[in-house]
């Protein structure tokens, strides 16, 4: 997909829906009267907007109340005004809510995807059928996508070896695998995405192979040590964490000695690039 980015905008066909990235958050959130425009005949999509709201809350549905207000650039005159936006999921619980023919391709749509989901459930190997469709479209290939699953395997080993000591939840594991990052990058998975031009990508799937290469090395190292040194709790894994890291910090400081250049760089896989709008109007003026 040249020069466009990926993300819900690309549904609705050249209309125009206004979005912004919350970086803490890591999530898109999409402007609810554009969405609103682009799926109904209506010629104040405010009206419809507020017309529904009214409906949403009288049926108990909380779509409304998870509704959060960011300033986004108007079309008329430029400025920026406070807008209500939701974010992915709720963009596709406000399409469902919309009784218009043209959400209906939008709703036929969702109704294959969670299909799909209840199918995978009877057969798993759906799933990963088209997530190798899906890298092949993207352009890697066979043996890439290959190395791509072994990795992910290799990953649930380690959250695996985290849980049975003592790390339960997903927050308590990005801190851990900032741990390994942090030692051998100089930066938090974070920090990497930033470096690189990415948001919501993969950041495995945007590295060089020497990059996935200590990636794997730091967690494989983390997973080891964890198995023979027994820590508990989130304090003690973070100390083996960073002793996973040093590991590919160690086999990092060797390559780039004999290299006589960095390992890590900004390069990514996307067609497209991120333009901040607050630097576009900057630079505009």
């Amino acid at each position: 997909m040249k020069n466009k980015l990926e993300t819900i905008t690309n549904l609705f066909e050249g209309k125009e829906i206004r979005s912004i990235w919350n970086k803490e958050e890591e999530e898109y959130y999409f402007s609810v009267v554009d969405v609103i425009a682009a799926l109904t005949e209506s010629t104040n999509p405010r009206n419809y907007w507020n017309m529904l709201k009214r409906r949403l809350t009288e049926e108990g549905s909380e779509l409304y109340t998870n509704c959060v207000q960011l300033k986004l650039k108007s079309s008329k005159d430029g400025k920026k005004y406070l807008t209500d936006t939701l974010d992915t999921e709720g963009i596709f619980r406000l399409i469902e809510s919309v009784p218009s023919p043209k959400a209906e391709p939008f709703k036929l749509w969702l109704a294959k995807l969670g299909k799909q989901k209840v199918d995978e459930v009877f057969d798993p190997s759906i799933g990963i059928d088209e997530m190798v469709d899906f890298y092949l479209k993207k352009g890697y290939s066979l043996e890439w996508i290959e190395a791509r699953i072994k990795a992910i395997i290799n990953r649930k080993k380690l959250t695996k070896t985290w849980e049975e000591h003592g790390v339960k939840d997903r927050v308590e594991y990005a801190i851990l695998t900032n741990d390994i990052y942090k030692e051998w990058s100089g930066m938090t998975a974070k920090e990497y995405k930033e470096f690189k031009g990415i948001r919501k990508e993969s950041l495995r799937d945007n590295m060089s192979d020497l990059e996935v290469i200590l990636t794997d090395l730091g967690e494989a190292a983390t997973r080891e040590l964890v198995k023979e040194h027994n820590p508990q709790g989130l304090k003690q894994n973070q100390i083996i964490a960073k002793m996973g890291g040093s590991a590919s910090k160690a086999a990092r400081e060797n390559i780039e000695k004999n290299l006589g250049k960095t390992i890590i760089n900004s390069n990514n896989n996307l067609k497209y690039k991120y333009i901040d709008e607050q630097e576009k109007i900057e630079k505009d003026k």
